[in-house]
């Protein structure tokens, strides 16, 4: 095993998948040369040619654009959208044409793309940079939407993700490339696109998160277990579809959840996981589902985001709501 940060485990994905398949191909804004504004995909263009590593325009239209075309002729793209603020740009290519191909075609045609694209708060990025667009994105029937929150879970969803038939959107949280490292195989491995993770085991109350938000979660069921609070954490890892076996597993043994996201509250994911948990487990739950995410308003300039953006503090106030319901 390698200790990586999670950027080094996407470039190694990437560069895992240019070896494996000859049909590979990875393209966006400066990921040539410069290596793509993260360096995720440095060093790649100089290992595997122009040809397959390439820089395109200023313009996410014509990258979704394109992706469509060569997914149509037998490759496999791997665009990135430089930031995920920016995917309204590209959103006809996605919704309206990557999403239902499947269907369209009669299921004649695969889409195999996979959609790059960093996002999240807590950098001090300028606007439209930080946005949480993952809700927009599960929204639409036909696309699948990973969230990993750690560099073994980075590679093996992003291989995954590659070798897919259908297109996913890959969102990374900026936040994490580089705070911290992990053990990650250096060989080729998988792990299943809807799959939820249990990063930690506990008998009082349930945690459900995704991205740096497990995290989050992580850092407040430390705090909750000297409290005398066992608190499970459940890391979704796909967004879409949603691992409800795992979680209502855990609601069956918990009684109490907090679902936590860091996008906006109005329909967002944890709208969505609180629902289904009352709908397929109500007798089991002895509080009502409660959930912590940002306020309902545009994303803040970056002097302000320390106070938008929840955290573990905000967990602990939800769980202190359930426990004592």
């Amino acid at each position: 095993m390698a200790q990586m940060t999670m950027i080094q485990a996407i470039t190694d994905a990437m560069r895992t998948e240019l070896k494996n398949d000859e049909n590979v191909l990875i393209f966006g804004e400066d990921v040539g040369q410069n290596g793509g504004v993260f360096r995720a995909t440095e060093g790649l263009q100089a290992d595997f040619g122009e040809d397959r590593v390439f820089d395109t325009p200023l313009a996410e239209s014509g990258i979704g654009g394109m992706s469509i075309g060569l997914a149509l002729q037998g490759f496999r793209p791997v665009p990135e959208i430089q930031f995920f603020g920016f995917v309204f740009e590209v959103m006809d290519a996605i919704s309206g044409q990557m999403a239902r191909y499947r269907y369209r075609s009669g299921n004649s045609y695969n889409m195999p793309v996979t959609i790059r694209s960093p996002f999240g708060g807590g950098v001090h990025t300028p606007e439209l940079h930080a946005d949480s667009l993952e809700g927009l994105m599960a929204q639409q029937p036909g696309l699948k939407v990973v969230i990993p929150s750690t560099p073994y879970d980075a590679k093996g969803l992003l291989i995954q993700s590659i070798r897919d038939n259908d297109p996913v959107i890959f969102l990374e949280h900026m936040k994490l490339y580089r705070s911290f490292r992990g053990e990650v195989p250096e060989e080729a491995y998988t792990i299943d696109l809807g799959k939820a993770d249990v990063k930690r085991e506990g008998k009082d109350v349930t945690l459900v998160a995704y991205g740096a938000m497990v995290h989050s979660a992580l850092k407040a069921a430390e705090q909750l277990e000297k409290d005398g609070v066992d608190a499970e954490v459940i890391d979704l890892r796909t967004v879409s579809p949603v691992d409800y076996e795992t979680i209502i597993e855990s609601v069956e043994k918990t009684n109490r959840v907090v679902v936590i996201q860091e996008a906006q509250k109005q329909a967002g994911i944890a709208a969505q996981v609180a629902s289904e948990i009352q709908e397929r487990a109500i007798l089991h739950l002895e509080a009502p589902v409660l959930r912590v995410a940002a306020p309902d308003t545009v994303y803040p300039f970056s002097s302000a985001e320390e106070v938008w953006l929840p955290n573990h503090n905000d967990i602990l106030d939800k769980v202190n709501t359930v426990m004592n319901f």
